[in-house]
């Protein structure tokens, strides 16, 4: 009795082998190929090298009809060597794991990669940071491929944010890949929250544009009034910056359903320059994936310096902190994606004039539901106000 139902375990826990799609099977290929490079050049009894795209700002380039930010040509080579061996070992060893994961259909966090190391010997990570680093760079390699890390199996410990409103989500069973309806009217007060790994979803919805959203009360406030419903929309909250998760959601719900997507955010520095820009053009150090993780189409709704004057909010904002400042300047100075912008460049340069930034809640000064009953209305009614 006990080895039958041992052999029964195994066959329940064990990894399950399936038919590989196309994307599986390039990622093998990457791997391979590179393994193979690596192994030819030992037995030619040459130093074996790996090419990684430079992950900065300084090595990216934009264009309005590309619609986000591009990697430049700069690379970094890492030659086999004592000072190198370590982090070339480092690297090949979490390409492994990740063939047999893919081969194996299964996944781990970042977290678990950093842990899995630790039978390493020498070769084990230090800390999560160094793991991290050379996950990024095997991420960049295969970007040169049209791969990313979530292809490579490799998934981020936090999810995507919240959706609600008119919009029905496929998912499927992982075990059975039996589709799965996800009506995102149906949870109440609560929400649907997006999962690490959004490539399998399909979405039926007749919502008319996409509202993203940055803080987390805004959308409480929205979804608990149901403006998904009046609006005739879908709304996503970003939870600041938003993750790879949200970003790839949006980007492939906006694509299926051909519809905008209405960015809703606070009046600082830090909302237009790395929340916003993030979610539509992507960012220097991840410019390797910014091509399957933007949202070129993203319109900015709001909240506006203009906004500022236009809802008399003067006495609703806080002054500029010497932190937002610099970050103002250094977009104007150095970010090809404002810098492209006439609109961009003026709003800005208001927003510094005026020396100071509003919140989305500071709309409330008119009363808790101005935004639903006013503010919004307003905007959408004079889309072509939306700055780029």
């Amino acid at each position: 009795m006990a080895k039958k139902a041992k052999k029964k375990a195994v066959a329940k826990t064990g990894t399950r082998r399936r038919k590989l799609d196309p994307l599986d099977k390039k990622t093998l290929a990457l791997i391979e190929n590179t393994a193979e490079r690596v192994r030819k050049k030992i037995h030619a009894r040459t130093l074996p090298e790996l090419k990684f795209p430079v992950r900065s700002l300084s090595n990216v380039k934009y264009d309005k009809k590309v619609g986000y930010f591009q990697l430049g040509r700069g690379n970094k080579v890492r030659a086999l060597s004592v000072n190198t061996v370590r982090n070339f070992a480092q690297t090949l060893r979490l390409m492994a794991i990740s063939k047999d994961m893919v081969e194996n259909d299964d996944f781990a966090t970042k977290r678990e990669a950093y842990y899995v190391s630790k039978n390493w010997g020498d070769a084990k990570f230090k800390d999560q940071p160094e793991s991290d680093s050379v996950m990024d760079d095997i991420e960049a390699l295969a970007s040169l491929d049209g791969l990313s890390r979530e292809q490579l199996r490799f998934y981020p410990e936090e999810h995507g944010g919240s959706v609600a409103g008119n919009l029905v989500v496929i998912d499927r069973d992982p075990e059975t890949r039996r589709p799965i309806e996800i009506d995102c009217t149906g949870f109440g007060t609560g929400s649907y929250s997006i999962p690490h790994s959004v490539e399998h979803l399909e979405f039926r919805t007749k919502a008319k544009f996409i509202l993203v959203i940055e803080t987390g009360g805004m959308f409480q406030r929205l979804n608990n009034h149901k403006y998904w419903d009046s609006a005739s929309c879908i709304l996503i909250e970003m939870g600041g910056v938003p993750t790879r998760a949200t970003r790839r959601f949006v980007r492939l719900l906006s694509e299926q359903a051909k519809i905008p997507v209405y960015a809703f955010v606070d009046c600082d520095p830090y909302g237009i320059a790395n929340i916003y820009r993030t979610l539509k053009v992507g960012s220097g150090n991840a410019a390797h994936i910014n091509r399957f993780f933007c949202v070129p189409k993203a319109k900015f709704l709001g909240v506006t310096p203009q906004d500022i004057k236009d809802f008399k909010l003067e006495d609703a904002t806080h002054p500029l902190q010497p932190v937002d400042i610099k970050r103002a300047k250094d977009a104007l100075k150095n970010d090809p994606f404002f810098r492209s912008h006439k609109a961009w460049v003026q709003a800005i340069t208001s927003l510094l004039k005026m020396g100071v930034r509003a919140e989305q809640q500071a709309l409330a000064k008119w009363g808790l539901n101005f935004v639903i009953d006013e503010y919004l209305p307003r905007k959408l009614a004079n889309k072509k106000s939306f700055l780029p």
